[in-house]
């Protein structure tokens, strides 16, 4: 089946259209600046990289570039895949598209205001361009409907949650799912029997505790602000600072918003970059407000695994994903130093230090009790595997 895989931004197309029999991209690419003068249409195809100007006003003009050039190449698109960030309380699973879905989907906007409306509007510009062709939305909050109760709830007057369902929702889940179940397959795990911790580290990042192959806990809560400290995300504050510090400032929740999303994280601690790789070169260089972040950035880390330790009682594997946690040695090194003894976690620093973006590999020593593995992420390729699912699941039936 060719899938194509579609994630909608808020001025962006990002896509892939993927071959379902061998997991491989036969295209892929990204409108950039969806709605502005000077949009641009990325994409690669048969090993050549091309960029041209465009005329894209909304994403249904994107996304009708993207299905020109798809049919311009000559395939045809089976199903298309759409990451949903937000399923709120209604979907443990990802599900063929209809109108009450979309009803769903706009209803969580509330939610994830950042992200599901410019989601929607993929599915809503597909339908337009694509007609009958089956959409399926893949949920990064689905993976985690398993959490329980007495770990999902807030501490608040349980009116709250009755009646506007704030709770504890996590995110990145279609790569939580999807690193586990690699990891697994690649150790020899049942995953009935498995626990791990999974570490998605990018400029957003999560954590998930995993208990005989389902989600147990993560870091992120009601929205994807909370938890570890993020690119330009806070992540764990006390709310008592927040309302102090808008006192002060007179600011609106808006502007605070914004500070905690936008201005915070590793930007906010080194007043110059959220990039992790400009963090690490000025943390081998001395530079003390680098050191700093990469230290508050391990730390929190670290917190997290050490609370999902006691949590599921039997560790297996403890993962590393995404962008940092594929390509940063120093991350991986910082976060489990120093813990043969406690937890009996011994990591192999030659093998730390080969282990390279795309590959998978174990970074910890034969001896060590818990094995520490990078796993790379696909999210594009669990998408349109769920996808192909989905959709052979609603023709059988």
């Amino acid at each position: 089946m060719k899938v194509l895989v579609l994630n909608s931004g808020s001025s962006t197309v990002k896509y892939q259209l993927i071959d379902t029999a061998n997991g491989e991209p036969v295209i892929k690419g990204l409108v950039d600046k969806v709605g502005s003068i000077g949009a641009t249409h990325t994409y690669s195809y048969n090993g050549e990289k091309k960029t041209e100007d465009v005329l894209a006003r909304d994403h249904r003009e994107a996304i009708g570039l993207v299905i020109k050039l798809i049919k311009d190449l000559g395939f045809e698109i089976d199903a298309v895949g759409h990451r949903v960030v937000h399923g709120g309380y209604k979907f443990f699973e990802s599900v063929l598209i209809n109108n009450e879905v979309i009803e769903y989907i706009r209803e969580f906007g509330k939610l994830a205001p950042l992200h599901n409306p410019p989601n929607l509007t993929g599915i809503l510009a597909c339908r337009e361009v694509l007609g009958d062709i089956p959409q399926v939305a893949v949920f990064d909050t689905a993976f985690h409907q398993t959490i329980p109760m007495e770990n999902y709830l807030y501490a608040i007057p349980m009116k709250f949650y009755e009646t506007y369902r704030v709770r504890r929702y996590g995110f990145h889940g279609t790569s939580h799912k999807y690193v586990m179940e690699k990891t697994a397959k690649e150790l020899g795990l049942d995953l009935s029997k498995t626990n791990m911790i999974t570490c998605h580290l990018g400029n957003g990042a999560s954590i998930a505790a995993i208990k005989e192959g389902k989600s147990f806990d993560t870091s992120m809560g009601f929205t994807p602000l909370e938890g570890l400290i993020m690119g330009t995300r806070s992540g764990d504050i006390d709310v008592g600072a927040v309302l102090y510090i808008m006192d002060k400032e007179g600011m609106t929740t808006s502007d605070m918003d914004r500070l905690l999303n936008k201005e915070s994280g590793i930007l906010g601690i080194t007043g110059i970059s959220n990039d992790m790789r400009i963090v690490e070169e000025g943390y081998f260089k001395g530079d003390e407000r680098m050191i700093l972040a990469l230290k508050m950035y391990c730390n929190r880390i670290r917190k997290y695994i050490g609370a999902y330790f006691f949590e599921l009682r039997k560790v297996d594997a403890i993962v590393f994903t995404g962008g940092v946690g594929e390509n940063s040695p120093i991350v991986r090194k910082l976060v489990l130093d120093g813990l043969e003894e406690s937890v009996g976690i011994i990591i192999d620093d030659k093998k730390n230090e080969e282990t390279i973006r795309g590959k998978f590999g174990v970074v910890s020593t034969p001896e060590s009790k818990v094995k520490v593995v990078v796993t790379p992420t696909n999210e594009e390729l669990a998408i349109a595997i769920e996808t192909e699912r989905v959709v052979k699941d609603y023709l059988k039936s």
